[in-house]
């Protein structure tokens, strides 16, 4: 059985190795067998036999959120690599191998991510920025628009957390109390952990979208934003129908909108503007209206 993720793994002689993956960062060498597979500007890929070994020059400037779209670019959208599995598995091991000691390989990301997200929210202050394909910067709106829709003395839950860089920056505001889940366990300790070593008070738990261990009406406000793309129909209609029972005043739901869904993110159905309008049209004894904001946004107020 193959064993999840470790966030917090320490390296192997300077390599990050789990079940399915080897990632080492130049100029530590690859073992000595197998094949190389691809060169790109930023990897080499070697396969041996059913393990993925993977060497990057990804200077310490690129280890932000915005690895997402340069792993997709060079390794998953020519058909070198696929699977969000697999994805996630290199994606922690270049962040992994940026330093020796694995907390601080995570403060180098999420310390370059924010930094980014905050340069392009300043320089974008007075107009809207349209979308530029870059996740960092993109990701940097989406939360600013998020953060416009949550009062600042609120309490929040936000499904779906991934990262936590949503949770993280609603937290900033001393008075908002602020809750994240996810499924996956080990980024809900990694995110407690770089919460607590940031200093931000953002508390954590693990659970499935669909199955909140919260009481009806617990958190001010309920945040599924960029979820509902990864779970199929029943799956998110469930989370809908979950994030309406917990949230005392309000529910915001955002997604992207696709041509194809991105199996390397891990998306696996497409999303538009007649979805949200007939979810918004679903919740009775709510208020609906949505928006597109590089993507598209439903928000939903209760009415009783």
């Amino acid at each position: 059985m193959v064993r999840p993720i470790d966030p917090l793994a320490p390296l192997q002689h300077g390599r990050y190795v789990d079940d399915l993956v080897t990632v080492v960062r130049d100029p530590v060498t690859p073992p000595a067998h197998g094949s190389r597979v691809a060169v790109t500007a930023h990897f080499e890929l070697w396969r041996d036999g059913s393990r993925l070994v993977v060497r990057h020059h990804v200077p310490d400037g690129r280890i932000d959120d915005s690895l997402t779209s340069l792993i997709d670019a060079e390794l998953f959208a020519p058909g070198w690599a696929s699977g969000s599995d697999l994805f996630e598995r290199i994606f922690t091991g270049i962040v992994l191998t940026a330093r020796p000691d694995p907390l601080d390989a995570w403060i180098l990301f999420y310390d370059h991510t924010f930094r980014r997200m905050r340069e392009h929210r300043r320089r974008h202050r007075d107009r809207p920025a349209a979308g530029t394909g870059d996740a960092v910067e993109e990701f940097a709106v989406i939360h600013a628009t998020a953060d416009g829709l949550v009062p600042p003395d609120a309490s929040v839950l936000e499904i779906g957390a991934c990262f936590g860089f949503l949770a993280l920056h609603l937290a900033r505001l001393p008075r908002r109390r602020v809750e994240a889940c996810d499924l996956t366990p080990g980024t809900m300790r990694l995110l407690g952990v770089l919460a607590d070593r940031l200093g931000v008070p953002v508390r954590t738990f693990v659970a499935d979208a669909a199955r909140v261990p919260r009481p009806d009406r617990s958190a001010d406000v309920v945040l599924l934003v960029h979820l509902l793309e990864h779970l199929d129909a029943a799956h998110g209609r469930r989370a809908i129908e979950e994030a309406l029972r917990v949230a005392r005043h309000r529910v915001v739901i955002a997604v992207p909108y696709e041509q194809t869904p991105n199996a390397a993110f891990g998306h696996v159905r497409c999303i538009d503007r007649s979805d949200l309008d007939a979810w918004g049209a679903a919740a009775q004894g709510w208020s609906a209206r949505t928006f597109d904001a590089l993507g598209g946004w439903l928000v939903l107020d209760r009415l009783l």
